[in-house]
């Protein structure tokens, strides 16, 4: 028989697997509690929510949340970065907190959606540039091509006035 308190971590668990963008799976096994702690304040300044889950709940509250095959990837001491903003800055966060400090902190796998992401699939997200930087290139790819076509098609009339100069001066020299 569940308890009472049980039966609400696993709702809240519940709750933040189905309402956040991304969600990633990482090992802590390493850190100690200022590590954790220090990590925390920096995923929350991004609004980040990161917490150690006990395995069983975590595998419950996933079947719960229609997650199945995440279920899987939750094995040894795991905590979860769930992120509520652009889905490549969860990412990109915990990353960076990785390199910075050369923690011990492994990424196992994560999801975003329906979307089952590997570790190399997150450390590929992290490496996304921001969501202006992709639009931005995505417009000049689009008007690449078009002050192309402006340039070719205005080339036979920048012709034509050069011809046109240079007979008005050979008159005017006349």
């Amino acid at each position: 028989m569940p308890t009472q308190k049980k039966v609400d971590i696993v709702e809240n668990l519940q709750e933040l697997f189905a309402g956040c963008n991304i969600g990633i799976l990482t090992d802590y096994r390493g850190l100690t509690t200022t590590e954790l702690n220090n990590l925390r304040r920096k995923l929350g300044e991004a609004d980040i929510k990161y917490r150690v889950v006990k395995n069983s709940l975590a595998q419950i509250a996933l079947r719960n949340a229609g997650k199945e095959e995440l279920a899987e990837m939750v094995s040894g001491p795991i905590a979860v970065a769930f992120g509520y903003g652009e889905i490549p800055e969860t990412a990109k966060a915990l990353t960076e907190y990785i390199t910075a400090t050369k923690s011990a902190l492994a990424i196992k796998g994560g999801y975003f959606s329906d979307t089952v992401l590997s570790a190399k699939d997150v450390s590929a997200l992290a490496i996304l540039p921001s969501k202006e930087i992709l639009i931005a290139q995505v417009l000049a790819g689009m008007q690449s091509p078009i002050t192309g076509l402006v340039n070719v098609l205005a080339g036979p009339i920048r012709n034509v006035m050069g011809v046109l100069q240079a007979r008005i001066k050979q008159l005017e020299g006349q």
